[in-house]
């Protein structure tokens, strides 16, 4: 197969930044997408209605002329978010989602939660009103191994909300491991999970190729290929509780390549050739609509795009760096080529 054309897909997890950077990333996304899921862990953190909407206006006003791009927007969880936070969130239609971030598990995850017990009343809310929660599974534990941080997560934390929320639709963000696959597929058809395109094309070993390579230093952090494997087998597998995002994670160049780099791998210049190279090493081509068109739209309760997107096998070149305001933005596969190309 040299030529796919596909529904217009969303991407279901994406960080575009604020200010000039999304006029660098934001166009990215809008040339493939049609809608993407914000995530809101900015500084300081999407936490109201009325921040959220005034973000989304910002995001709109760096969408080219003539683009149709939607972005869904999200709250951020903290410790002090309450019952009515929810309530106006899910009673506004551009917010679809509410996001947790365990305390100093990611970027801009300082003010995030440090103990999810203490929000059950948020999460009851969440689930009367029928708005998604999205999580960031690892656990923050400094004496647990970071390649061991999603799989204690399932255990301390997922279980016992799936558990106790028994119609709450909960999304584990970009799945990195076999023990994740596992617990989704045993899990309701509420909860579902999204996959990274560079989980899906690297492993641990990305990292250390030639040196550090600080724009391969994503969280949860790239795993061994034993994962991997596991990864693509859920992909391969056409089940519709696995769908996009990107977790496009842009950061400026000087913000990597530091004494203490941010983890983010930026992949929204080319997100649709990426998933394209992981779907097509498995001979899976015929399951990339599903995954990138139409699970994630059926999850969230909204219809599938009416427009659609063509990929040709032809090889492009990836640029060395993109303008991100007054710096660079390094991409994945920055200097180097794509096997496939959108063109249409």
């Amino acid at each position: 197969m040299d030529t796919l054309t596909i529904t217009r897909p969303d991407d279901w997890h994406l960080h575009v930044r604020d200010d000039e950077a999304l006029n660098t990333v934001v166009p990215h996304t809008a040339r493939q997408f049609g809608r993407a899921i914000i995530m809101p862990n900015l500084k300081p953190p999407v936490t109201r209605v009325e921040q959220a909407i005034a973000y989304r206006d910002r995001i709109c006003a760096a969408i080219p002329a003539g683009t149709d791009f939607t972005p869904l927007m999200t709250l951020y969880l903290t410790n002090t978010t309450t019952v009515e936070d929810i309530e106006k969130a899910a009673a506004h239609p551009d917010i679809h989602a509410a996001k947790l971030y365990p305390a100093g598990a990611t970027t801009n995850a300082d003010a995030g939660v440090t103990d999810i017990r203490g929000l059950y009343d948020v999460l009851a809310a969440m689930q009367e009103h029928q708005l998604p929660l999205l999580v960031h599974g690892e656990v923050t534990d400094p004496e647990i191994d970071v390649f061991d941080r999603e799989t204690r997560f399932i255990d301390r934390v997922m279980v016992p909300i799936i558990d106790q929320f028994r119609s709450l639709r909960v999304v584990l963000e970009h799945i990195t491991t076999r023990d994740a696959v596992g617990f989704i597929l045993s899990t309701p058809e509420r909860v579902a999970a999204t996959i990274t395109a560079h989980h899906l094309l690297l492993n641990r070993n990305a990292m250390f190729q030639g040196g550090i390579q600080p724009h391969h230093y994503c969280l949860p952090v790239l795993k061994r290929e034993c994962h991997r494997d596991a990864l693509l087998y859920a992909i391969e597998s056409g089940n519709s509780k696995f769908f996009l995002g990107t977790d496009s994670a842009p950061h400026a160049e000087l913000m990597k390549q530091s004494g203490c780099g941010c983890a983010g791998i930026y992949t929204a210049h080319a997100a649709l050739e990426l998933y394209a190279e992981a779907f097509d090493e498995i001979n899976a081509l015929d399951k990339l609509e599903g995954f990138a068109s139409f699970h994630g739209a059926d999850f969230y309760g909204l219809p599938r795009n009416s427009g659609s997107i063509t990929l040709q096998r032809e090889s492009q070149d990836v640029p060395e760096s993109y303008e991100f305001g007054s710096q660079k933005l390094i991409p994945l596969r920055a200097g180097g080529t794509l096997n496939w190309s959108v063109t249409a």
